[in-house]
């Protein structure tokens, strides 16, 4: 099944769509259409919040009228918010409060090198789940994710803390597809 990245850069939309638009107008448009096009073939869509928050708050108006489009055209889709937050605290529960209330997300992806409180937040919202980095696909990810802590990779630790915390019905992990043969 597929799962849709909505990484949306205005500068790789093509012409037809940034014809007698706005930047916001263009890549909302774009979204609508790649959502379109592709949720008869897929399970989820991932907005990378990075490509939003670039935009400031119209950006974020843009990341709220694409959740609203998926939610009202496309109902049976799964959406994930591709945000990587890995903070503590009250900052953390802030972070759980915007992407599952105010934007309405099912899933966010959390990067959990802070400590386990990191991701508790997040566990919080019944139906919701928590997307944690584990073992990612870039080269520089053996800096840290294949580390070795008391016998075993430093992902394998992770991965087994966030077991501890939660339940298969609020926990993922992400773990690239070119590493598959770690686990």
């Amino acid at each position: 099944m597929l799962c849709v990245g909505l990484d949306t850069d205005f500068a790789k939309i093509p012409d037809f769509v940034k014809a007698g638009r706005t930047v916001n107008e263009a890549v909302l448009e774009f979204n609508k259409r790649i959502i379109d096009a592709t949720a008869p073939h897929s399970i989820a869509f991932k907005p990378n919040l990075a490509f939003y928050e670039c935009l400031g708050v119209d950006g974020m108006a843009i990341l709220d009228k694409t959740v609203e489009h998926i939610r009202s055209n496309h109902p049976e889709q799964f959406i994930i918010a591709d945000a990587k937050r890995g903070d503590i605290g009250n900052t953390a529960r802030m972070y759980a409060k915007s992407l599952f209330e105010t934007f309405d997300f099912d899933a966010v992806t959390l990067s959990p090198y802070m400590g386990s409180e990191t991701v508790t937040p997040f566990l919080e919202y019944p139906g919701r789940y928590a997307i944690v980095v584990a073992l990612s696909s870039n080269p520089s990810s053996a800096d840290f994710q294949t580390a070795e802590k008391d016998g075993k990779p430093l992902y394998q630790v992770v991965m087994e803390k966030m077991m501890e915390i939660s339940t298969p019905e609020n926990m993922m992990f992400v773990v690239g597809a070119t590493k598959a043969d770690k686990l």
